[in-house]
């Protein structure tokens, strides 16, 4: 470990890019879109984070591994803030972390996604199978492995799948 005598806002947003989402460890917490601010002050360290859903369970770890790799860099006076409001919304996910989920097998949000019917639900998403590009789903239950995803399934490929919902 060695002491940061000049800490800049860019070096901070760097080493967030390192940590990782605990319950989806392809995403880093940036590509997440949790990450509200980050805010320098001569040795002092402010952080604000958003929690994909309130009383997600992932955040005190979160909040851990951000507090880690900090500290692992030199960095000793660090306050890390949750907000609630406004609500993270999926809006606030990058690009590349959208494609980093498909390629992990996770459906990506996708707000264009048109409403269809389907059998098992009246008004669900049309959403693609990141296994094989398909739109041919239908969703199995309303919550996957975790309360932001839902358990789809492909009826080409027959794969099941986690789909992140948009919100």
């Amino acid at each position: 470990m060695h002491a940061v005598t000049d800490i800049s806002t860019r070096q901070v947003w760097d080493l967030l890019e390192e940590v990782t989402d605990p319950e989806v460890p392809v995403l880093s917490i940036l590509d997440l879109g949790i990450v509200r601010d980050v805010k320098v002050d001569n040795d002092k360290v402010d952080i604000v984070i958003t929690p994909t859903y309130s009383g997600c369970p992932a955040m005190d770890v979160i909040s851990m591994s951000i507090r880690m790799q900090l500290l692992s860099h030199g960095y000793k006076e660090i306050n890390i803030s949750l907000v609630l409001s406004p609500a993270w919304t999926t809006d606030w996910m990058t690009e590349a972390g959208k494609q980093k989920l498909k390629a992990y097998g996770i459906a990506p949000p996708n707000h264009s996604q048109q409403v269809c019917k389907t059998e098992l639900f009246a008004d669900a998403e049309a959403v693609q199978c990141p296994h094989c590009d398909s739109w041919n789903t239908r969703r199995l239950s309303e919550f996957g492995s975790t309360a932001c995803k839902s358990l789809f399934q492909c009826n080409e490929c027959h794969e099941p799948f986690d789909y992140f919902k948009c919100h």
